[in-house]
């Protein structure tokens, strides 16, 4: 398959939370343009989206959402459970811990080093010393690792994480990780989305 762009796999994404939705309040059909408009883009940039990976919907009928849903989610590799660990039970963690699971991400496991979150619960899982990560992923592997400790601790826990047989990072710490070629990392930096706000909000009449 050819490279694909992150901002077209982030579309896909957006279409397909959009079809969820419409499905659950009973929509059959959904035209190019609605979707658009869910992904911010343009109904011919989803029509050049979706024809990236086959021939999809009817000219003049739209696309049939449950069809489309399905071929969105097999198209993403949704179609199994993840499992996912995350490092760092702070708000950010916590967060992350009551997220829904309807995609295939299920929370197996939250460590900390912090003594004073150690046993506590979140959505159903106490937190764990972080001591015990790499015993506990040789016991039972997991897919993905959140690594949302700070900046100065993040490399060391990628370190531990990719070392213990985890393949894809999801990265909340203000730094670019140094990983092998095998594992996927996508970063979340909170400060370089909030620059872009303040960018799009500069000049605007209050």
């Amino acid at each position: 398959m050819r490279q694909v762009a992150p901002s077209t796999v982030r579309r896909l994404s957006l279409y397909l939370h959009f079809l969820e939705t419409n499905s659950g309040e009973g929509e059959v059909t959904v035209s190019s343009g609605a979707l658009g408009v869910a992904g911010g883009a343009t109904s011919a940039q989803v029509r050049k989206d979706l024809s990236f990976f086959g021939s999809f919907g009817r000219r003049g009928v739209g696309y049939a959402v449950r069809d489309l849903a399905e071929h969105l989610r097999d198209i993403l590799g949704l179609g199994r459970t993840f499992r996912v660990v995350l490092v760092g039970a702070g708000r950010l963690g916590a967060a992350l811990a009551h997220s829904d699971r309807e995609r295939g991400f299920a929370i197996v496991g939250v460590y900390d080093t912090d003594a004073a979150r150690i046993g506590a619960e979140l959505d159903g899982l106490a937190v764990r010393d972080a001591a015990r990560l790499e015993a506990d992923l040789a016991a039972s592997p997991a897919d993905i690792g959140v690594v949302g400790v700070p900046a100065a601790e993040a490399q060391g826990v990628a370190d531990r994480l990719v070392r213990s047989g985890v393949r894809g990072l999801l990265n909340f710490a203000p730094l670019l990780l140094a990983v092998p070629p095998d594992v996927a990392v996508r970063n979340v930096n909170l400060t370089l989305e909030l620059d872009g706000l303040a960018f799009a909000l500069r000049g605007r009449s209050h």
